[in-house]
């Protein structure tokens, strides 16, 4: 599978001073990260590349920001991250090297780290017409399965949306951040350890409704995400992955708005068009029809399991097997 750009010229050649280098008689783990280079910040972390010096490496080092490393809350939901994501040991989730305070106590996690492209690039209109929808859909079964393994293990992701799925160059699919990853306790109880109001970021989201993204990020939840059901299970996971579906053969969201209340009322009430009704593109129906059930509005009518989905996808859902969906 073949992306824009050549992430593969950024990868460095291997050598024997690297490989063969001693390791130090005594190790001062605070010294073993160098040469940090910020990849992206985000409303709440900061996600740097930088040298394992121990294992002549690159890898990707993720922290909180300064202002709320020193949250009870916010470090229990990093610490919640980095664990989930290191447990769910799946070919297409991140693996996770190492767990640890900083010189100054303020909690990090190290992983590998993956050049590549999110699905959200893949979908610019800069560069839509590059890719097949056999590739893009292949994209989307490796993300189910992702799913299906976190489901397994009782996980639900709860952040599904094409800014977290990255693909890299060699054909890797990795499902990102599970920040947001919901799980119970012994008891089996749905109650959350941190405060409702903070359980998934919308109370934040809806103040701030200036910011555009946010209605975008708000438009890949499930109506009983949205409403915070506290009966919420897997399938929440499979609306979402439904709605990036829908984008994939629409170019459009199924729920959207100029105003944050305007795309929530739309995910609980609206009737979303089919993607055919949307794009002079064909649409092959068993994949627009796979979508729509992704987009029940009760959970009963949905699709039931991430295993279900990825078996709908795999089945010749076009005659022809259509190269692209960007072709009469």
């Amino acid at each position: 599978m073949q992306f824009h750009g050549s992430p593969k010229d950024r990868l460095e050649q291997l050598y024997v001073e690297e490989t063969d280098r001693k390791l130090p008689d005594k190790i001062d783990v605070r010294t073993r990260y160098a040469f940090f280079s910020t990849l992206a910040r985000g409303g709440k972390c900061l996600i740097q590349s930088c040298k394992d010096l121990h294992l002549s490496r690159t890898i990707c080092y993720k922290s909180l920001h300064k202002e709320i490393a020193d949250d009870p809350i916010e470090q229990q939901r990093f610490l919640r991250e980095a664990r989930v994501t290191a447990m769910l040991q799946h070919p297409n989730t991140v693996p996770v090297y190492e767990l640890g305070r900083d010189n100054r106590g303020h909690l990090y996690f190290t992983m590998k780290l993956v050049h590549g492209y999110t699905m959200r690039e893949l979908l610019d209109p800069q560069y839509r017409d590059r890719y097949d929808l056999t590739q893009l859909v292949e994209v989307i079964i490796q993300v189910a399965r992702a799913l299906e393994y976190a489901h397994a293990y009782g996980v639900i992701h709860r952040d599904i949306k094409p800014e977290n799925i990255l693909v890299g160059p060699f054909g890797e699919v990795l499902l990102l951040d599970w920040g947001l990853a919901k799980v119970w306790n012994r008891e089996g109880s749905n109650q959350d350890i941190v405060p409702p109001d903070r359980d998934d970021g919308l109370e934040m989201e809806l103040s701030i409704t200036q910011h555009g993204k946010l209605q975008g990020t708000i438009a890949f939840m499930s109506p009983e995400q949205v409403e915070r059901s506290p009966t919420i299970d897997a399938r929440t996971d499979l609306y979402s992955l439904g709605v990036v579906l829908y984008e994939i053969l629409s170019g459009q969201l199924p729920a959207q708005g100029s105003r944050v209340d305007e795309v929530i009322d739309q995910i609980i009430h609206g009737v979303p068009a089919k993607p055919s009704e949307l794009t002079r593109w064909r649409v092959p129906k068993q994949l627009e029809a796979l979508t729509m059930a992704c987009l029940e509005k009760d959970p009963e009518r949905r699709i039931s399991s991430a295993d279900e989905l990825v078996r709908g996808l795999q089945q010749n859902w076009s005659e022809r097997k259509e190269k692209s969906i960007f072709r009469n």
